[in-house]
């Protein structure tokens, strides 16, 4: 329940450390509960806490917006590219290294942090986490990215992402050539229990589909087209790795570093490059498309050369 901002320790809740209370009450990582009070942002009955508190019954407990303090002295990133845009949402061409939004180990400034710098409304603003975000690519991704302006935008945009209702293709270069060419990886997801940062393939995990093709293969390396049925935190990543595969660059699953040498990459060859969904106010078909940015294209010129 992200929308936390406010609560009473109950007495099923009395005697708890106040990081472990608060990572339950925000369905959130404990770490992430930890950053929150070393920020200062929380509170109990007016005191500023420290994680291993206990809290009692009948105290109340209180979030203050995520890093407003810190917020105050650091300069939004510079202004993100706008590739369609109308009053209730925008979709945007996220540069590689731009964390989407703040979270467990989300360091700096990020996605949202650019949008409020350009003046841009965000719906859905019940998580002050994630204002207007409906979708995330990871850290080291570029590519398309859809934002809702409005709270009615939001709404929308949220359930068709749930029912699978939007196309997202992704571009991919990848270690190996995978045999056969064109498939489908139809494998559940879990947070890794070894590395909390990772996901894995897991029996017990949520469903995930991902479908690819070869495009050009190159021996050492492919260029694939990537579609997603599920959207699962780095699920090309662990799909693809699964199946012996894995995103070249991209060493925390598995790459080659010798071919990240090669190719210059400084981060997984991975790019959403196709975004289209249906409007969820005006019904308006929406298609966007982002050629890929300049290591990626440098890279596979090395592939082809």
């Amino acid at each position: 329940m992200p929308e936390l901002r406010e609560r009473a320790v109950g007495p099923d809740d009395d005697g708890r450390r106040a990081d472990v209370l608060l990572a339950g009450w925000l369905d959130e990582p404990r770490a992430r509960a930890q950053e929150r009070i070393a920020a200062g942002e929380v509170t109990v009955d007016g005191t500023v806490v420290v994680k291993s508190r206990r809290v009692r019954a009948g105290e109340r407990l209180v979030v203050a917006t995520p890093g407003a303090a810190a917020a105050a002295n650091i300069p939004p990133p510079p202004p993100v590219a706008v590739r369609w845009e109308d009053r209730h949402l925008l979709v945007v061409a996220k540069p590689a290294g731009l964390v989407v939004h703040a979270g467990a180990g989300a360091r700096g400034p990020t996605l949202v942090d650019a949008l409020r710098g350009m003046g841009v409304p965000l719906g859905g603003a019940a998580d002050p986490d994630r204002p207007g975000i409906v979708h995330r690519l990871d850290r080291g991704t570029s590519g398309l990215l859809v934002v809702a302006k409005s709270d009615e935008a939001y709404r929308g945009l949220a359930a068709a992402f749930r029912t699978h209702d939007v196309e997202r293709e992704y571009w991919a270069l990848c270690d190996g050539v995978p045999d056969p060419p064109v498939a489908t990886v139809d494998a559940p997801i879990a947070r890794s229990a070894a590395n909390r940062t990772r996901f894995t393939v897991d029996a017990g995990g949520r469903r995930a589909v991902t479908h690819y093709d070869v495009l050009e293969a190159f021996g050492r390396a492919a260029r694939l087209r990537v579609g997603l049925e599920t959207g699962r935190t780095h699920q090309v990543r662990v799909h693809l790795a699964a199946v012996g595969h894995p995103v070249a660059g991209d060493l925390a699953y598995g790459a080659s570093p010798a071919l990240r040498a090669e190719l210059g990459l400084e981060r997984p060859a991975l790019h959403a490059g196709r975004l289209a969904f249906a409007h969820p106010v005006t019904g308006e078909r929406v298609a966007v498309e982002e050629p890929v940015p300049g290591d990626l294209a440098a890279a596979l010129a090395v592939l082809r050369a």
